[in-house]
Parts: structure tokens; C-alpha cells; sequence
């Protein structure tokens, strides 16, 4: 069965253990359809407990757990996948220490990018960043509506957008055709995350 992008949730690493746990599990239940761990200033024995917590969670849903950034942690708890940054490790040599039946995902920050990624050994490419937000400090490059529409007629693999994307502008997003939204203020900051999940689903 083919990966169902279409609602991603990335994690918020200023969340407690038990906020986390909360939002996830909420958001689960509200239709979140991938979830990704992001822990970029955390130490690795702590990123390694709060995999295990979100594994826990996920167990019997269908709903992946992707670590953001670390292969070795993803080993470790024996994830669904790992998504890479440009910065991290090479995609061949992740896919080699993965094997072939875990999922491998790569965020793309330009169109050189999303070329050059065309033929590398992932599944899908994050799609970064569509549109300013504060949770990603280090934007260099915004891609906008028509730059994802752009992307998603010259790329062969599935595309999962990321930035700033929330209720306003999610219609808009999906409109370009891309495989999944990715969120986190969206999810992680509402009150109550199952029923912002539900309404983002029913939007797309």
C-alpha cells in the first residue's frame, strides 16, 4: 500500500513529553495521516524517548512515525522512515542503511534541488519553504503557490508541502496537486488539535 501523505504532522520540539503525546494522539484521531518527529536542539537519548513515546501511540493506527534528521535514531526504535535535510546524511547512504522497506524523504529548498533529487533513491520530497513562517528560522528560499505548481509539473516523485500553510490558504495548496500537507502551528499550537486535524482533512 502506497504512503498517504496527505495530512503530515511535524512535531514541535517545544512541546513537553506529555504535550507531545497529547497533540499526537489527538491528531491521530482527528485524521493525521503521517507524523513526523523533529527534535533539531534536542540530545539523542532524548530524541530516542520521545520516539519510543510517539511509537507507543502509533501502534495499531497504519499512522508512520518518520524521524526528522537521524538515521541512527530511526534504527534505534525501528521507525517507518527518516526525512532528511539538505545538510544531513547523503540520501544513498541513508537508503543503504535502511533498507528498502522503510520510507526516506528529503526536503528540497530550490529548484536545483528538486532536480538533482529526481534521481536519488527517497520517496517523496518535502517541499520547503511555500510560505514564511516562524517556525523555520532559517528560509532561504519561499516557493510560494505558483512556485509549487511549478515543481509539481517537473517532479516524478510525490511532493509534500511545508510553511505557513494553515485553514486560510489549504485549499489553495491542494489546489497545486501536491501528495500531502505538511503542518505544525497549525496541529501543535491549537487548542484542541483533533478537531484543527479534522477541519484541515475536510479541506483537502
Amino acid at each position: 500500500m502506497s504512503p498517504d501523505y496527505r495530512l503530515y504532522l511535524v512535531t514541535d520540539e517545544r512541546l513537553s513529553d506529555e504535550a507531545l503525546c497529547h497533540v499526537v494522539t489527538q491528531a491521530v484521531e482527528g485524521g493525521v495521516t503521517m507524523v513526523q518527529l523533529r527534535e533539531k536542539q534536542g540530545k539523542l537519548r532524548r530524541f530516542i524517548q520521545r520516539g519510543q513515546l510517539l511509537k507507543t501511540i502509533l501502534a495499531g493506527t497504519e499512522v508512520p512515525l518518520i524521524i526528522n534528521d537521524r538515521v541512527d535514531v530511526a534504527l534505534a526504535i525501528n521507525a517507518d522512515g527518516v526525512h532528511l535535510g539538505q545538510s544531513d546524511m547523503p540520501a544513498e547512504m541513508a537508503r543503504e542503511l535502511l533498507g528498502q522497506d522503510k520510507l526516506l524523504g528529503l526536503t528540497v529548498e530550490s529548484m536545483a534541488q528538486l532536480e538533482q533529487a529526481q534521481s536519488l533513491p527517497v520517496d517523496y520530497l518535502g517541499i520547503s519553504t511555500v510560505f514564511a513562517t516562524p517556525t523555520k528560522t532559517d528560509t532561504c528560499f519561499e516557493w510560494g503557490i505558483a512556485g509549487l505548481e511549478l515543481a509539481q509539473s517537473c517532479s516524478r516523485l510525490p511532493l509534500v508541502a511545508i510553511g505557513g500553510i494553515d485553514l486560510a490558504n489549504i485549499e489553495q495548496v491542494k489546489a497545486t496537486g501536491v501528495a500531502g500537507i505538511a503542518l505544525v502551528s497549525a496541529i501543535c499550537g491549537a487548542a484542541e488539535p483533533r478537531l484543527a486535524a479534522r477541519e484541515l482533512l475536510a479541506r483537502i
